[in-house]
């Protein structure tokens, strides 16, 4: 995805609150890596990232844990974009990051239609991918679901009584009026985006209706509900419940899944598989609720990408 995004002063306030978006998967119990080793002693890597607060906080996770096993790293986190970030790993610019299973099977291997199924999109990813472009994911890919969604202010939700993206198809009949939204300008032309929302649930939405805006802006208008009363957003953004939003049910799973997992070449993993071992139990513990408030961290608080990482991985017994 392009422009995506908790230690832990905030966590309190912001459990109860993250509550109200629905998690995708697991946070198993998984014994985290010792905190530090051996293992990678003699190998160098460079590390990338896109340039947002969740991607840069999962770079970050990547580089210290790394040096945790002894490995010499090379923090390139906070490149611009997608391409430019997926172009450096096949360069071999970097060495690995945290790349979506949406953008891997849309952007990089041009498939048009996604697959529902979490599980079976991430196998289809990895399986093409490497085959193709020896680029290999480690298996398994964060539970978390960074997908595309719409939010609404939780008393407008209630006396509009819509939670799935088909009641607000419904509301746009009804009460045309009430059925504003406001979208990112990319989101307004991609197929996985507007143009094939409405089409999929039927939605009326009249160019009047419809304001661009920058991704930060579309939060706070959609709190206040004058622009808007239904927000693009992302679905472990921090600004959801820091905004009292809720997030509507994509009902008949238009939205392609977006689970992250750390890409690498295949020759780096076979170079070193122990790179498995030791990334597999963080990704278990990067649920959709526990990446929204990482990111609170960073896109509300203003709290450092580098220091959530850190306190995160101690905290969680990956560093001492």
């Amino acid at each position: 995805m392009s422009s995506r995004r908790t230690p832990l002063a905030l966590a309190t306030s912001l459990a109860a609150a993250s509550l109200m978006l629905t998690a995708c998967g697991g946070g198993d119990d998984v014994k985290p890596t010792s905190g530090s080793g051996t293992d990678l002693k003699g190998a160098s890597f460079t590390v990338g990232s896109k340039d947002f607060s969740e991607q840069i906080i999962l770079g970050r996770m990547t580089v210290e844990l790394l040096e945790a096993h002894g490995a010499k790293v090379t923090d390139k986190t906070n490149i611009k974009g997608s391409a430019s970030t997926r172009k450096a790993l096949e360069s071999g610019d970097i060495s690995m990051y945290w790349e979506y299973t949406g953008t891997g099977w849309i952007t990089y291997l041009k498939h048009t239609k996604p697959i529902a199924d979490q599980r079976q999109q991430f196998e289809k990813v990895a399986a093409e991918d490497l085959a193709k472009n020896g680029v290999a994911w480690i298996d398994p890919p964060a539970p978390l679901n960074n997908t595309y969604a719409f939010a609404v202010r939780k008393d407008k939700a209630a006396e509009l009584g819509v939670k799935t993206l088909s009641d607000l198809a419904k509301v746009s009949k009804s009460k045309p009026k009430e059925a504003t939204f406001c979208i990112e300008s990319e989101f307004s032309t991609r197929d996985d985006g507007f143009p094939g929302l409405v089409k999929a649930y039927g939605i009326k939405a009249p160019k009047d209706n419809v304001k661009m805006l920058d991704t930060g802006l579309i939060y706070t208008e959609t709190a206040k509900g004058d622009t808007c009363n239904f927000g693009e957003v992302f679905a472990t953004d921090g600004r959801i419940p820091a905004n009292k939003l809720v997030v509507l049910e994509d009902d008949k799973k238009f939205f392609p899944v977006y689970q992250p997992a750390l890409t690498l070449k295949q020759e780096t993993l076979k170079k070193y598989p122990v790179l498995k071992k030791i990334f597999e139990p963080l990704a278990k513990k990067l649920t959709t609720t526990e990446m929204q408030k990482l990111n609170a961290l960073a896109d509300v608080e203003g709290d450092d990408p580098e220091d959530i990482a850190h306190d995160w991985l101690v905290d969680n017994g990956f560093v001492k």
